[in-house]
């Protein structure tokens, strides 16, 4: 069994919280698998979305939605030590999202009503919860943004960016994505098919923008910065 609350003590959300604070949080978080939850799992539709919070102990989920013609759009990828769900304080926005597991994972969960009143207490950590919230919220935006104004290559070169971000280890001048990409998981990340994601990491792969390998993607931060120079350059020219 995962020692849940050296877990919880290592989540920076929960920092401000004292050794017997954590204690508390321990004995109302549950465990919501006893073992992980295999890549590819759906751990939530709009349908079956419950009440509460969910604690990311281990692993990736991705959350996305479908569209009227059944194509994924990620909206958002969560790490450990993240947080999904909804209270009536607080309304991570993923209720009417679909989520699934990208590694094996483990969530543990605490119902609405305990952490309510175990929040109430506690102002500094709803403070907490409130600048966590707004991060994930503006992330979610600039993915949904991308979404409704981009074409496919902008939506693939953004999620591309932000998984860098994310995920990025620096190797020899270039940031390889440190998560095991194929093109048909980013062809369902960006709401396109595979075929067309080929054709377009291939045409990114003869800019030098980026370089990929057996589930591995890896950007040139020199050339990319060179190509969104040129395109706002011509786009500035209008």
């Amino acid at each position: 069994m995962l020692d849940k609350r050296l877990y919880l003590s290592k989540m920076s959300i929960f920092d401000v919280l004292t050794p017997d604070d954590l204690t508390e949080l321990d004995n109302i978080a549950q465990m919501t698998h006893s073992h992980a939850l295999p890549k590819g799992s759906l751990i939530q539709t709009p349908e079956t979305a419950q009440d509460g919070l969910f604690f990311l102990k281990e692993g990736m989920l991705r959350l996305y939605r479908i569209n009227s013609e059944g194509k994924q759009f990620t909206v958002g990828i969560l790490t450990m030590g993240n947080i999904f769900g909804e209270i009536d304080t607080f309304s991570f926005g993923t209720k009417e999202l679909y989520i699934e597991t990208i590694e094996d994972t483990f969530i543990c969960s605490v119902s609405k009503y305990n952490f309510e009143v175990f929040l109430a207490k506690r102002p500094l950590l709803a403070m907490k919860f409130l600048s966590e919230l707004s991060k994930i919220l503006k992330e979610r935006d600039e993915m949904l943004m991308q979404l409704a104004l981009g074409d496919v290559r902008d939506r693939i070169l953004h999620l591309l960016i932000k998984l860098s971000e994310r995920f990025g280890v620096e190797e020899e001048g270039k940031v390889r994505i440190d998560l095991a990409l194929t093109h048909q998981e980013v062809a369902n990340m960006v709401g396109a098919t595979r075929e067309v994601v080929s054709v377009l990491l291939n045409s990114l792969m003869k800019d030098g923008i980026i370089q990929t390998g057996r589930k591995s993607i890896s950007i040139s931060p020199v050339r990319l910065a060179e190509k969104l120079e040129l395109v706002g350059g011509m786009a500035n020219d209008f």
